[in-house]
């Protein structure tokens, strides 16, 4: 029987990526979503089952933050990650042979607006405002349960960059449409992850059983804003690009329905404890990052 690895959440372009991924590795990949042919949410016995004997548990469930902050979508934002957090520890506890591992996603946008100093794990402090809250609650509805046969990680994930979808084909388009200067001032700090990297510090993290509880999953070498743009037109052959004022980013986000918090929140957060263990990033510089993901 082949292992079993599940993926909660997993329709989005991460969990595709690393379904595909695992299944390259010859892993059985059960997919928990609203989607048809996967499994329901609202299925316990079938959470159960898929969760049974299961080798991973990933939980990327959430509902993108990519909209306006309207108290509809915030309602959905919260609980999109609390109660299917919740439906899943409560089904692991039912499991005759629960997973060896659950990890959790979780956000880098905990730690607050940091343009001094960089976020570790163990030195990092917690912001405030909406997006905070959302990040310690799902925390919280994690931690909540004692699983003594699964290991707990939750994963304080930045910026993931693939190819196919999210936060790089956004930013590719603003340099193609000559719009790639810098956001507000441009010195806010932009951490990241390649997706490829978070599929190997998925991998490192199975095999390491020592490694629990909250760790960062960013790349080591963050830059700002200003420098991320400049590079990605450099690499695109884009000399020029328009820089993009605070106060009209307020207007943009208002006409594409989302929040500049996206954009102008400084994420500076280093990955302390995958350092440590010895976990090496196959792209620490958004320089080779950006010249992958373009080819």
């Amino acid at each position: 029987m082949k292992n079993k690895i599940v993926i909660a959440g997993g329709t989005g372009f991460t969990g595709r990526y690393l379904q595909k991924r695992f299944e390259d590795e010859d892993y059985e990949v059960i997919i928990i979503s609203r989607k048809p042919g996967t499994v329901q949410w609202n299925d316990t016995a079938a959470l159960i089952r898929a969760l049974d004997n299961a080798a991973l548990l990933i939980n990327l469930a959430g509902k993108s933050v990519n909209c306006r902050y309207t108290e509809k979508n915030k309602k959905e934002i919260l609980e999109s990650r609390t109660v299917t957090t919740e439906a899943l520890g409560n089904a692991i506890l039912q499991c005759s042979h629960p997973p060896a591992l659950w990890i959790n996603a979780g956000t880098a946008t905990i730690y607050r607006h940091a343009e001094d100093r960089p976020m570790t794990e163990s030195n990092g402090e917690m912001g405030s405002g909406f997006s905070v809250y959302v990040a310690t609650s799902w925390e919280q509805s994690f931690f909540t349960f004692q699983l003594p046969k699964t290991r707990m990680v939750v994963l304080r994930m930045a910026i993931v960059l693939g190819k196919d979808d999210g936060v790089f084909t956004r930013l590719k388009n603003l340099v193609r449409f000559g719009l790639g200067g810098k956001q507000g001032n441009g010195k806010q700090m932009f951490s990241w992850v390649h997706i490829e990297d978070l599929y190997r510090l998925v991998v490192f993290i199975q095999q390491h059983d020592e490694m629990s509880g909250v760790i960062n999953a960013a790349a080591p070498n963050p830059v700002s804003n200003a420098l991320l743009m400049k590079t990605l037109r450099t690499q695109m052959h884009r000399p020029l690009g328009l820089p993009t004022p605070k106060w009209l980013l307020k207007m943009g986000a208002v006409v594409i329905g989302t929040e500049t918090e996206l954009v102008l929140k400084s994420r500076w957060v280093l990955p302390g404890k995958l350092q440590q263990a010895g976990f090496n990033f196959q792209f620490p510089e958004i320089g080779n990052a950006i010249a992958d993901l373009l080819h």
